[in-house]
């Protein structure tokens, strides 16, 4: 209750700053987005606390709420923060660099809402199943949970419909995550015309030059098509001052520009070849890459200069710094798999935009601490784009004796094909820059964030015999302990065969499910005992097989289908562990034959499911049109054939039983003959259910020559041994 009620505070805090939200000039509809659907959030979390829970027990059975509430106050706290950033009285100009294409409200903060919003609901759920006294009330409670995960709601759109206000995805809010960026961007242009028409004296050369720019960028006017602005702009700047040289082989700057600091990376050459590669990387745009914001180029001097988000270390200094021989495990294992889903997220969003990496490492993972989070970072992917660029910087930095040995984070094809071309050393192999090759790396970089090793830094080969071993299936070894579920994923991202190597969509879905276990099972320093139930790529594979094809559309829409994916996950989780109560087939009435009830099974033990069992969802479904009622429906004749051939093969199981009882003498009990099957598509179901309970009524009798202590319960002929 106390995370609760802290989660409250922080909801309060954002309705007061909001209400000055017309002063808020940029990524104001953004602002008012993230309070909307936290007020959803909040809301929803109380509605349920007050259908399910008593507030009496919140010391004795609210345990299973701890640490979901306590994930869902941190997205609530750095949603503040965000907003709070958007309010500052920063320099304006500064701002507007920052923040002009700025999609965070969305790729960042509701992603991360979405992906622990679910196991708040779980595990609500899981406490309300043991809240109260009353066994019945209990029973009832769980038969209504289950239900919600009955496999007819498998379905994005029935989903969205029928448990999209309790998911926070309800249509009214979904349909703004793409508008409310478009308006911000929108009101913008409107600020940058009214700053470009203003008076000489309000506004310099520079500041209507760089308007000038942003207006071109933000408008698409020209597309760029490559031709940035004059370095006069950057370089006449009152305020432009250069810090500090940071790696790269010396075309990274940090600068301080606009009452901010940024990076700067500079180069020298024709800019014609690059072009298109810049106008591309210039309209890129997600929180888990690195922004590049603008750029200029100098004609006299052949330099180009693009101005990116500056972030506190790459991954490789941090681990450098701070692992040593005491501290081997850098970070916890939910902060792994945080860093590991926001690589992954960066990684899926540049393959969908058909941008492949090919020198992905932990030099190029860029880290910043999260306000307000103790032990959290900001992930971004860097050192993609501008290969040519790349391949000169990468060569000088290599030479350093400091420097890893790259070709351990190169794919085996990708190793193969640069032995064939030893020659040609100015090519870069193709199988470089694949889906593929990049998920290989992303696997070594996992292992290094895991272990804080370096691979293979053991091992006593290097260079060419390196790469011998590893094109030969050799890969490095985990420590005792890991998790069992990042052990396998891992191993599969960095298997031999590239097609047997999962996308970053998959990967992405299976570490939010993860993430979500971990939050439902809290961390308690155990590893090998904290391990999912059923196997992560199970219940992909699962997901594929129904979901084929991979979503289209904007990168927004993906991020409004996590709560569904997660939602499809817990279905497939309960029907691999609990089988046979999706298997049974159900009649009109409501009974069910299950395939685990004996044969021989005392009928007066079996319970019978009450009448408020069935499906809650009828009346809702009803509201449909035939043709949606006929697809929400279209697996119930199967139930029915499957319970028709289940009864069948009871009455032919009591007929072979009966006649090996009339061969050695011992029952005096005369066989029923089977009753014929009616052409009704409902009849048979009901007759051959009946009849199931009148064979097993005989079987169970005194005078059956099965005893009571020898009953069967499986089903099959009864063997030799059990009949004498």
């Amino acid at each position: 209750m106390e995370q609760f009620r802290q989660i409250g505070e922080v909801l309060g805090s954002l309705n007061a700053l909001m209400v000055l939200q017309d002063d808020i000039v940029i990524n104001q509809r953004q602002c008012c987005l993230l309070l909307d659907i936290f007020s959803l959030g909040f809301n929803t979390v109380a509605e349920e606390i007050r259908q399910n829970l008593k507030l009496e027990e919140k010391h004795t059975k609210w345990r299973a709420l701890e640490q979901p509430l306590r994930e869902l106050f941190r997205v609530f706290k750095e949603g503040e923060m965000y907003v709070r950033n958007c309010m500052s009285n920063k320099e304006w100009w500064g701002k507007v660099i920052n923040f002009h294409q700025n999609k965070d409200c969305v790729e960042f903060h509701i992603h991360n809402l979405f992906c622990y919003f679910p196991a708040v609901i779980e595990a609500i759920e899981t406490a309300g199943e043991i809240s109260g006294l009353d066994p019945s009330e209990m029973d009832r409670r769980r038969v209504v949970f289950s239900r919600k995960y009955d496999r007819e709601w498998n379905d994005p759109k029935l989903f969205q419909w029928r448990f999209g206000k309790q998911y926070l995805v309800p249509r009214d809010i979904t349909s703004r995550f793409e508008h409310s960026w478009r308006e911000d961007r929108w009101n913008l242009v409107e600020a940058l015309q009214e700053k470009r028409k203003s008076k000489s004296g309000e506004i310099g050369k520079t500041e209507k030059r760089l308007a000038d720019f942003l207006l071109k960028k933000l408008t698409g006017l020209e597309q760029f098509n490559g031709k940035l602005f004059p370095s006069s702009i950057l370089l006449n700047s009152k305020d432009y001052q250069l810090r500090r040289r940071l790696g790269g082989g010396g075309q990274y700057k940090e600068i301080q520009w606009l009452g901010d600091s940024f990076v700067l990376r500079h180069f020298f050459g024709d800019l014609e070849p690059l072009n298109e590669e810049i106008s591309t990387l210039l309209s890129l745009c997600h929180s888990n890459i690195l922004q590049y914001l603008c750029g200029f180029y100098d004609e006299e001097r052949k330099e180009c200069s693009l101005v990116m988000e500056l972030m506190h270390k790459d991954l490789k200094s941090y681990m450098k710094e701070n692992c040593g021989p005491r501290r081997r495990y850098l970070f916890s294992v939910p902060v792994v798999i945080d860093i590991m889903l926001q690589i992954a997220r960066g990684m899926e969003y540049l393959h969908a935009n058909e941008i492949f990496h090919g020198d992905l490492n932990p030099m190029n993972i860029l880290l910043k601490e999260r306000s307000h989070t103790e032990g959290y970072f900001h992930a971004k992917v860097s050192g993609f784009g501008l290969t040519s660029v790349k391949t000169q910087s990468f060569t000088r930095a290599s030479s350093r004796p400091t420097t890893p040995d790259p070709v351990i984070w190169y794919a085996p094809e990708v190793l193969a094909e640069m032995e064939k071309h030893l020659k040609d050393t100015t090519a870069a192999p193709r199988s470089k820059f694949t889906h593929k090759a990049d998920v290989y790396s992303f696997a070594m970089v996992c292992f290094e964030l895991i272990t804080g090793k370096v691979p293979f830094e053991d091992s006593h080969l290097q260079g060419d015999k390196m790469a011998k071993n590893i094109r030969a299936g050799e890969r490095p070894l985990f420590p005792f302990p890991s998790p069992k579920y990042l052990v396998s994923l891992i191993k599969r991202c960095w298997h031999s065969e590239p097609s047997e190597r999962p996308t970053f969509s998959s990967v992405c879905r299976i570490l939010r499910y993860i993430k979500k276990f971990l939050v439902v099972n809290p961390y308690q320093g155990h590893i090998q005992i904290q391990t999912p139930l059923v196997d992560c790529w199970d219940l992909e594979a699962r997901f594929l097989r129904k979901f084929s094809l991979e979503s289209g559309g904007s990168h927004a829409e993906s991020v409004t289908q996590i709560p569904f994916q997660l939602y499809s996950y817990k279905i497939a989780e309960k029907e691999k562990m609990s089988p046979e109560e999706f298997r049974e087939g159900k009649s009109e009435t409501g009974d069910s034959v299950s395939e685990s009830v004996s044969v021989v099974e005392d009928p007066m033990t079996t319970t019978t499911m009450p009448t408020y069992t069935k499906s809650l969802c009828l009346d809702a479904i009803s509201e449909y049109s035939e043709s949606d009622a006929r697809s929400v429906y279209s697996e119930a004749p199967m139930k029915k054939i499957s319970a028709l051939k289940k009864s069948n093969d009871i009455a032919k199981l009591r007929r072979n039983s009966n006649a090996g009882l009339r061969s050695s003498g011992s029952s005096p009990v005369k066989p029923r003959s089977t009753p014929k099957v009616s052409s009704s598509p409902l009849s048979p179901f009901v007759r051959s259910s009946s009849k199931a309970r009148k064979e097993t009524r005989l079987a169970s009798s005194t005078m059956s020559p099965l005893s009571h202590g020898r009953r069967r319960h499986l089903s099959g002929p009864a063997s030799d041994s059990e009949l004498t």
